[in-house]
């Protein structure tokens, strides 16, 4: 028992499949594509956001010295009072 040899439609199924898998793998990269890009510009915005908390960080009060400011401007209008007096 031999095979027979492959005719022409073995071939013509060859070259259809060829083109399948190659369209399927165009979609495929173009896929990877767009998802490079999307990770590429989240990566961007990241660093933007950081560097923009940092800013803000570097710029607020402290707590501490907040409540230290306002215990002392209660200090000063306690004596005032009681010198008022």
């Amino acid at each position: 028992m031999s095979t027979p040899p492959p005719g022409p439609d073995v071939a013509v199924e060859l070259a259809q499949l060829r083109g399948e898998l190659s369209t399927g793998l165009a979609r495929i990269e173009g896929a990877l594509a767009l998802v490079v890009e999307r990770s590429q510009r989240t990566e961007r915005d990241l660093a933007a956001l950081e560097s923009e908390v940092e800013a803000l960080k570097a710029g607020r009060w402290p707590l501490p010295a907040v409540g230290a400011l306002t215990g002392l401007a209660a200090l000063v209008v306690a004596v005032w009072d009681v010198l008022a007096r």
